[in-house]
């Protein structure tokens, strides 16, 4: 605890008997959290019924948690109105705000503060022309032991303020806002400078890329139609490498399986598990991620559900705001500072985590309610060197738009196809951006997100297997809609072509150390995913204007057995079988009952990949103009039912009553 301040220290050595204190100070002795018992009186004064005392009382013991604990976050009586009548039972002065500027502490113990699980416990404002008082948030509280030290140290209860713990730790958090920007912003730079997009090129990077340039234009000059025939057949290759990857692993491509089967747990094992999710421009959506956020299974108490926004987003806050969000649900504002991306936002409320597991969802997305435990069951069954788990996301929408039915072709290729196939080949595994569950000592050990990078999701699985750590895949999915239209679609997959080619750079600036910590095949599959996926859409476009040249160059030459032809037949069979190659992984990714329209898709392949190209080429020119820029997706509530597998329990409940409720006053569970 931190009751320190300017020449005025509270410690246990000033007690005559330092048992008789209400908190653990220094972890120098211990105390019982207060049961029913102790809080009977108070809640009856609030008029709650005591049948629900009873049921909250079970559900501690089952959870392992204090009583006050699960009380707090069953919602049944507000956080406000319990810790009023808290300080009114133990005769104290109660304050519903503070002002962050009268809190008096170091800065580092401010930081320390907001990580203590369930609460902050006491420290010191100062205020009323220098007295020193002493607000305490009371978590994990005895009652009978804060009645004796009342009793027997009348002169420092005279100076105690009881204040909700929400109040408090939203102080703290703004005291230490420009610390967390700094961590946030500078943190991954500082540690890891060779990990950081900061930079886009680094010195011989630049220098490589400079004289390339110039050869090839020397080239060009000096011998023209050797030179296009080299890079064509470049190009060639890096596309054909692709499209061998897409023939790989639909080879073993099948209906995904059904889910596993949960086994039963016991509550009081289960850990702390933290939902982040940020939220920039998503006031239409925050009722429907409450709904969603409200179906997870996993014992309230032990839950932590972080909204992470932008300070100055303030339709999306008052959205929130409107809402009454229950005492294990806490709004994160990022102070405006560049670079204004997901990542940087996700960086800064990490510090504030304090599950043993994290879990990122993005604002539209519709989490099955037992992925948490699988995800669980899967890091408590395997060895710490796993590290991260992929859920696979699956695309509601696909009947809205051509656009949108192709979005969920290429998801189904991906989630149920190419990530799988990595994973159970332990080889490095770009993530998807949400649905990741991470070891939070793992995440923090390897820098977090890097705030510049716009596809922060592939750079950090990419960081990960480079320091030894293993991700793997969960079936159960989390719902999305995909763009419905090209003008949403383009900047998304912009973003993401942009954010592969700085992955390449930055993991590329010393080659021979990123093959040793990824060995042979990691090596070549960061190749073809990062590097080759890329430059085969910007190659795309060039494939029929090349073949028209060719074919027009042959004709007016009258030779058709020339090396062009050679060339000509090398794109028909990159065109053709990259297109074949990307039905099948498609078709054979998806199950059964999704697996009509598979003409309409044939035929909607070129058309889709032009606006690929077209989106790799803006890429390019972004990475030029405008690295770190986050062009954003805008979403909308979603008007497509999720399958019936989202409502059915693939188990038994593992998390007994109440494991999942609503979280605020207007998320009700359909």
């Amino acid at each position: 605890m931190y009751m320190s301040g300017s020449g005025s220290i509270l410690r246990a050595e000033m007690i005559s008997n330092p048992t008789d204190l209400p908190y653990e100070i220094d972890g120098s002795f211990h105390v019982s959290p207060s049961g029913l018992a102790h809080w009977r009186p108070i809640l009856e004064q609030l008029g709650v019924p005591f049948r629900e005392m009873e049921n909250i009382e079970r559900k501690a013991q089952l959870a392992g948690v204090p009583f006050q604990i699960e009380l707090q976050s069953s919602g049944i009586v507000r956080e406000e109105a319990l810790f009023q009548a808290f300080a009114a039972h133990l005769g104290l002065p109660f304050d519903a705000e503070i002002a962050p500027e009268s809190l008096f502490l170091p800065e580092g113990k401010g930081l320390e503060a907001l990580r203590l699980p369930y609460g902050t416990g006491p420290v010191i404002a100062l205020k009323d022309r220098g007295r020193t008082t002493y607000l305490v948030a009371p978590e994990r509280l005895d009652i009978s032991a804060m009645q004796r030290f009342l009793k027997q140290h009348n002169d420092i209860a005279s100076c105690i303020r009881i204040v909700p713990p929400t109040v408090l730790r939203n102080a703290l958090r703004h005291r230490a806002k420009e610390s967390l920007a700094r961590m946030a912003v500078n943190g991954l730079f500082e540690a890891m400078p060779e990990f950081s997009a900061r930079n886009v090129l680094n010195a011989w990077q630049g220098f490589a890329l400079g004289s390339v340039g110039a050869i090839l234009v020397m080239l060009v000059m000096l011998a023209p139609s050797s030179a296009l025939i080299g890079l064509h057949l470049l190009l060639s290759v890096l596309f054909l490498a692709c499209v061998l990857l897409r023939v790989a692993v639909s080879q073993e491509a099948r209906q995904p399986s059904p889910p596993t089967s949960l086994t039963a747990m016991r509550p009081d094992e289960m850990p702390v598990y933290t939902v982040l999710v940020a939220l920039y421009r998503e006031a239409e959506v925050v009722p429907d991620l409450l709904v969603a956020l409200g179906r997870l299974v996993w014992p309230r108490s032990k839950l932590e559900i972080k909204l992470v926004c932008e300070s100055d987003d303030h339709e999306t806050l008052a959205a929130i705001r409107a809402q009454q969000l229950r005492s294990y649900i806490e709004v994160i504002e990022v102070p405006p500072c560049g670079p204004r991306t997901k990542p940087k936002a996700l960086s800064f409320a990490l510090p504030l985590a304090t599950g043993e597991f994290v879990v990122l969802f993005d604002a539209e997305d519709r989490p099955h309610p037992f992925q948490l435990v699988e995800a669980w069951e899967r890091f408590r069954s395997e060895s710490d060197d796993l590290a991260c788990l992929q859920a696979p996301l699956v695309i509601t929408n696909k009947g809205e738009s051509w656009i949108a039915s192709m979005f969920a072709f290429e998801y189904a290729a991906l989630f149920r196809g190419i990530l799988p196939w990595l994973a159970k080949r332990g080889l490095v595994l770009p993530l998807g951006g949400t649905s990741n569950h991470f070891r939070r000592a793992v995440l923090e050990r390897v820098g977090g997100w890097d705030p510049c990078n716009v596809t922060e999701d592939a750079d950090l699985g990419l960081r990960l297997a480079r320091m030894g750590y293993k991700t793997g895949t969960i079936s159960l999915p989390t719902y999305e809609d995909a763009p419905a239209t090209a003008r949403i679609w383009l900047p998304q997959r912009t973003r993401w072509f942009k954010g592969w080619m700085q992955t390449w750079l930055v993991h590329m600036r010393d080659v021979p150390r990123l093959y040793r910590e990824l060995g042979r095949t990691s090596f070549l599959i960061t190749q073809i995913l990062t590097l080759g996926m890329w430059i085969s859409a910007l190659a795309y476009i060039g494939f029929p204007i090349s073949a028209g040249t060719m074919l027009t160059i042959m004709a007016i030459q009258g030779d058709f057995l020339s090396h062009y032809t050679a060339l000509l037949a090398l794109d028909i069979v990159n065109v053709v079988f990259g297109h074949g190659a990307f039905l099948a992984l498609g078709w054979r990714a998806l199950p059964k009952t999704e697996q009509q329209g598979l003409w309409w898709h044939m035929l909607c392949i070129p058309f889709y990949w032009l606006l690929l190209s077209a989106a790799a080429w803006r890429a390019l020119w972004q990475l030029y103009r405008c690295p770190h820029a986050w062009e954003k997706t805008p979403h909308r509530p979603s008007r497509w039912k999720t399958r019936e597998v989202q409502r059915r329990k693939p188990g038994p409940n593992p998390t007994m009553v109440g494991s999942s409720s609503p979280i605020a006053s207007s998320s009700r569970p359909a």
